[in-house]
């Protein structure tokens, strides 16, 4: 998005908002300890003061900010579960292809949860923790469908998919492995493909 529709976007958003949207594109550029409030509320239009109305900390807001993109990421099990109801294997296959398809972007920018957890080695931090539950999460939404696709080994699987999703993220980002996106597709199919196989099982 070029700078004048930015601009013209977020001078249309409540002041809350706009610190929210001014955060995400400073922590996911810059990283969460190298950008200021200050930054942030000149970002975002506004001034320290009025940031700290609606935040009270920095770490508050780093804290919203997960949420937001945890949000984002629980709505796509939700819409796939909707979408393919009775389907397991196929909202599975669903997940995969999100991540597959948001590779390029992470190709820039990084993985948001990679990243923060990279610069909150305090395991008790607010915004840790949120990240932690998110993931564990998703882990019990995933082994879920797992079992309900029949696979012979459910957290096998889920842990296997798991480790490639992520996998492939991090890959992307340090630029080490091409054609990540069609790769994780092919090794996801094959992970469900090998745990629905009886024999594979034995």
């Amino acid at each position: 998005m070029d700078r004048v529709s930015r601009q013209s976007r977020v001078a249309k958003l409540p002041p809350r908002e706009r610190i929210l949207d001014a955060a995400e594109e400073l922590f996911s550029r810059e990283g969460i300890k190298a950008v200021g409030v200050q930054a942030i509320a000149s970002r975002a239009e506004t001034t320290k003061m009025a940031l700290y109305r609606h935040f009270a900390t920095k770490d508050a807001l780093v804290e919203e900010w997960l949420r937001i993109v945890a949000a984002d990421y629980t709505a796509v099990f939700d819409r796939l579960e909707e979408s393919h109801p009775d389907e397991p294997r196929a909202q599975i296959l669903g997940i995969a292809r999100f991540i597959a398809d948001g590779l390029p972007e992470i190709s820039h920018r990084g993985c948001p949860f990679i990243n923060s957890i990279a610069e909150l080695p305090d395991r008790a931090h607010p915004a840790r923790r949120l990240i932690e539950a998110h993931k564990a999460n998703q882990m019990r939404r995933l082994t879920d469908l797992c079992a309900r696709a029949g696979l012979s080994d459910p957290d096998e699987a889920a842990a296997e998919i798991t480790f490639v999703l992520e996998g492939a993220q991090v890959s992307t980002q340090n630029g080490s492995v091409e054609h990540a996106g069609e790769r994780l597709m092919r090794i996801v199919e094959a992970v469900l493909d090998r745990h629905s196989d009886p024999k594979a099982a034995r």
